[in-house]
């Protein structure tokens, strides 16, 4: 079936993928369910829709993945970050060809974050059924009714996709949305214990000493939790971690003073966390967090500039705003202009934001373009 699938897939050059799965209390999501769906003119309403149990049964993943793997076939999401991540990561492939109808949908006039039933109603007037999204989709048998739920959510998928391109393509917009959609094939959810490390609380007030332990701390976890397939979190939360490398006790009575410590995980692992924190002591530090950039007072006018400048922009193309720039965004950016540098790094200044809006933001932030109320009381952004 998955031979054929692929095979269907790979001679029509399109396929529309949905994924079920469970994170909670989990390491990692588990993949449950896989819907695909691939155009067949000889199926009902023209696609062919299955729905891939990877928990029931053997199930040979590899035709597929190496589908979506194939730049020539288009691989149509909703809202994919998650899904491609899964799947990179369950089936061992990369995932190329993205074309995500949430972000597509954000270069339309819709909200960035619009959701596949409102999406499904809004542009094909399709009601969907019942929702079935809070089901627990690891138990095995699933219903007739949840195997339905399952389906919809991708048989729909492939029409949403055309009649967005359509729209797209027409307003100029469908090479600015393939361009956003490109930076999700490298969604992962692996999780790098140095970019765990990064992240940890009040990490800039630990001494040379306590960054080791902390480092060290956060492999101990990584390491526990990945074995017992639970969040990190549920074995050792990051605000204890924290204070467990600043205060880095050598006995089970000193572990027994770190509020938010979980017990579970001083009465079944205490002699391992006290090796991992006398590891630590010797371990190497990492180099302190860098400092923030500096912010000038006398920036806070020129970012609300540039977002009134962004809005407008927004308002015009029909592109969300959330996806043109955020607040912080035109922060940095207007920061490091004002420094004398050139700004290039950041997204607003890349791409096709460079072309909606970001050429203008330099000039605005350059003195050379100013912002103004027009006759008929809107915005005006012309030549200072």
């Amino acid at each position: 079936m998955i031979a054929d699938l692929a095979e269907q897939a790979s001679a029509q050059g399109r396929l529309a993928i949905d994924t079920e799965f469970v994170s909670e209390r989990r390491y990692r999501a588990l993949l449950c369910l896989a819907q695909v769906a691939v155009p067949d003119p000889h199926a009902r309403d023209g696609v062919r829709t299955d729905v891939l149990d990877p928990i029931e049964g053997e199930l040979d993943a590899a035709p597929l993945a190496a589908v979506l793997a194939d730049p020539a076939v288009e691989v149509v999401v909703h809202a994919g970050r998650q899904d491609i991540a899964l799947l990179r990561r369950s089936w061992q492939t990369d995932v190329a060809n993205v074309f995500d109808t949430q972000v597509a949908a954000g270069f339309l006039g819709f909200g960035n974050q619009e959701s596949y039933e409102s999406l499904v109603r809004k542009v094909l007037n399709v009601r969907l059924k019942g929702s079935e999204g809070f089901t627990r989709w690891d138990r095995r048998p699933l219903t007739p009714r949840q195997l339905a739920y399952a389906a919809d959510d991708a048989r729909l998928l492939l029409a949403l996709g055309d009649e967005l391109e359509r729209r797209l393509l027409t307003r100029g917009r469908l090479e600015w949305a393939r361009e956003e959609c490109r930076a999700l094939e490298d969604a992962s959810d692996e999780r790098d214990p140095d970019r765990v490390y990064e992240r940890l609380p009040r990490l800039a007030r630990l001494g040379e000493r306590a960054r080791a332990v902390a480092r060290e701390l956060v492999e101990w976890r990584e390491g526990v939790a990945r074995a017992m397939d639970r969040p990190p979190g549920f074995v050792l939360p990051d605000q204890a971690l924290v204070e467990l490398a600043r205060r880095a006790p050598s006995d089970r009575h000193g572990l027994e003073q770190i509020r938010g410590l979980p017990p579970q995980t001083i009465h079944r692992r205490a002699d391992q966390l006290l090796e991992a924190l006398e590891r630590g002591r010797r371990r190497r530090s990492p180099p302190p967090p860098p400092a923030p950039p500096p912010r000038d007072p006398a920036d806070a006018p020129l970012v609300s500039l540039a977002q009134a400048l962004v809005r407008q922009r927004s308002m015009e193309s029909g592109v969300a705003v959330e996806l043109i720039a955020t607040h912080s965004e035109l922060g940095a950016l207007v920061s490091e202009l004002r420094r004398g540098e050139d700004g290039n790094r950041r997204r607003v200044a890349q791409g096709w934001r460079r072309e909606l809006v970001g050429d203008e933001l330099r000039e605005l932030i350059a003195g050379r373009r100013s912002v103004a109320v027009g006759p008929d009381g809107r915005l005006l952004v012309r030549e200072a």
